[in-house]
């Protein structure tokens, strides 16, 4: 392994992502159009959150969105890494259990939309408050206490350290992601995670490409998962990026996959459940974002905070993608959103990229173990 390769394209990817979910997390929940006409063109940097901008705070959710805040999508990947960090080896379902939920309800961390520190979980979305409800109180098996969860993208929006955990081992980090993501989802939400952590482990690997990245997306994807990214990534294609009606072009090459529905606001009657005819959203619009713009890191980016609806995590992914192929994520959102959230964005990379080289290590020891049963057994003396 290039160790300083790795390094570097670890920070960048959880960093592009921390800076992807902050801007997007302004925008969350509006359809593209009305993002548009709200502030006059494209968002191209740090704004406000909309909901502020109107005065339309959800009791339910009443965070501070925007202004280079980081969401749930971050502390639940930064959650992860300290899972990798404490194990120092890959991960299962189980291991969902020993580590990530004790840092979700027994530890205090710092929030930065609650600007204050308290347990995660009083800011996460019932879909990941499910982890606590299943495997703290329900003693559920881990390997399977994501069935009955809704299906969303709960689990994708943090599974980029499985990627890097496997860097260059696209087949390991998807068989890896699945078998962790029992214990949160079910269904497309657990396909999409595994197929994004795959993405992931081919980002970071030395010569990799958009089209190499796409390619094992496709190669490891199922049922409606993989009919969407090939949908979606076949209309990007034909894209010189996502303005001037790129994003509606991608909407419109997912819509028959979706399940949320037209209006992302009021979803449809049949929303995330299970199924093979569906797909989330997120990780094929990113995707497609990152063949549009030729694997621009900005450019994805800021093509996930546009195009609106769960736009905080499609940032995100896309960022995660694009960071790891290598495309430069600029300093100054990093500094503007740490600063802003109290955090330091590039520190999680580094330590995934330090376990990372270990599990390689532990890996090669491994292989080097199981080989000796198929080495010619020594004759007879």
């Amino acid at each position: 392994m290039n160790g300083n390769g790795v390094v570097d394209r670890a920070v960048a990817a959880l960093a592009g992502a921390a800076v992807g979910d902050a801007l997007g997390g302004a925008t969350e929940g509006w359809e593209a159009r009305e993002i548009r006409e709200h502030m006059g063109g494209y968002v191209e940097g740090v704004i406000r959150s909309i909901r502020h901008q109107r005065n339309a705070l959800k009791p339910f959710s009443p965070f501070w969105k925007g202004d280079g805040h980081v969401t749930d999508d971050t502390l639940m990947t930064r959650v992860l890494v300290r899972a990798y960090a404490l194990k120092r080896d890959h991960l299962d379902a189980y291991d969902v259990e020993r580590y990530v939920v004790p840092a979700i309800v027994d530890e205090a961390t710092w929030i930065p939309e609650l600007d204050r520190e308290d347990l995660l979980y009083h800011r996460l979305f019932l879909a990941e408050k499910w982890l606590v409800l299943k495997l703290r109180y329900g003693h559920a098996d881990p390997r399977d206490a994501g069935v009955g969860n809704i299906v969303n993208c709960g689990a994708a929006m943090y599974i980029a350290p499985v990627g890097i955990a496997n860097a260059g081992g696209p087949d390991a980090a998807y068989a890896e992601a699945i078998d962790l993501t029992g214990a949160h989802q079910s269904s497309y939400g657990r396909e999409a995670a595994g197929v994004l952590a795959a993405a992931l482990a081919e980002a970071i690997a030395p010569g990799a490409t958009v089209d190499s990245v796409v390619a094992v997306a496709l190669r490891l994807a199922k049922d409606a998962t993989r009919s969407a990214i090939d949908a979606v990534v076949d209309t990007a294609a034909n894209l010189d990026g996502w303005r001037d009606g790129g994003l509606e072009a991608l909407h419109a090459a997912f819509a028959p996959f979706d399940s949320v529905g037209e209006h992302y606001a009021q979803p449809a009657q049949n929303a995330r459940i299970p199924s093979r005819l569906h797909a989330i959203e997120e990780v094929p619009i990113a995707l497609g974002l990152l063949v549009a713009t030729r694997g621009d890191y900005s450019e994805t980016m800021l093509g996930g905070v546009n195009y609106g609806r769960d736009s905080d995590s499609i940032a995100s992914m896309g960022g995660a993608l694009a960071g790891a192929l290598g495309s430069q994520v600029p300093r100054a959102w990093i500094e503007e959103v740490g600063e802003a959230s109290k955090l330091d964005l590039e520190e999680p990379g580094r330590t995934m990229a330090e376990v990372a080289e270990e599990i390689f290590i532990k890996d090669r020891a491994r292989l080097d173990e199981r080989g000796r049963a198929f080495s010619p057994s020594e004759a007879p003396a």
